[in-house]
């Protein structure tokens, strides 16, 4: 479990809480993705990779650094976008690549339904945004695809995750991290995350 990372931090706990909340409105759960995204994504890139680099200031030179990382952000659709804004607002400059998966509600096996990567790859480090860690059917499909891309480091951004998904992922690709806001009770029979905060994608776009 040492590439497991659950924050600590006050503002994620207090968000996430909100967030869970059968009462919380579309609206105000979009904003809340938001917000939740960027506080983990300001987590989930400690450890990026620095050059030195030469700064003029108004008072003359001094060494600073440089992210030396090419980064793309990979939403798995549908409910990955709304983890997308917040994590442009800490990296704007980023690219970011669409990869689509759906639950079979019979199997609970992912399908894919939609990827835009071009033929090679064109960053050295993938963020992979999906709020929800349950099964982890999805996650390691899409982990799958971006290997076979060709993408040299990854890494699984999400806000809450079950402990068979956590597992699952983890023995699939131990040598990707996963950050997460909180790990839950369990999966339902249904493979839905207790107490979780019901489906994702329906409750950001009201659907």
């Amino acid at each position: 479990m040492s590439q497991v990372y659950v924050s600590q931090h006050p503002l994620v706990q207090h968000k996430l809480s909100v967030l869970r909340d059968s009462a919380t409105d579309h609206r105000s759960f979009r904003e809340l993705m938001r917000e939740l995204a960027l506080l983990l994504m300001y987590e989930a890139t400690l450890d990026l990779k620095l050059s030195p680099k030469q700064v003029t200031t108004p008072m003359g030179e001094t060494m600073g650094v440089k992210a030396d990382e090419t980064i793309g952000l990979v939403p798995i659709l549908r409910a990955g976008l709304g983890m997308v804004e917040g994590a442009l607002a800490l990296l704007p400059n980023v690219q970011v690549w669409h990869l689509g998966f759906y639950r079979d509600e019979k199997t609970l096996r992912p399908v894919a339904y939609y990827n835009r990567l071009p033929n090679t790859a064109t960053v050295q480090l993938c963020l992979l945004l999906d709020p929800m860690l349950a099964t982890g059917g999805s996650a390691v499909a899409a982990v799958d695809v971006l290997k076979k891309w060709g993408a040299p480091r990854i890494k699984y951004v999400g806000l809450i995750a079950a402990p068979e998904g956590v597992e699952r992922l983890s023995a699939a690709h131990p040598d990707v991290p996963i950050h997460v806001a909180s790990i839950d009770e369990r999966l339902n029979d249904v493979g839905f995350i207790v107490p979780g905060l019901g489906d994702a994608g329906d409750r950001q776009f009201g659907t």
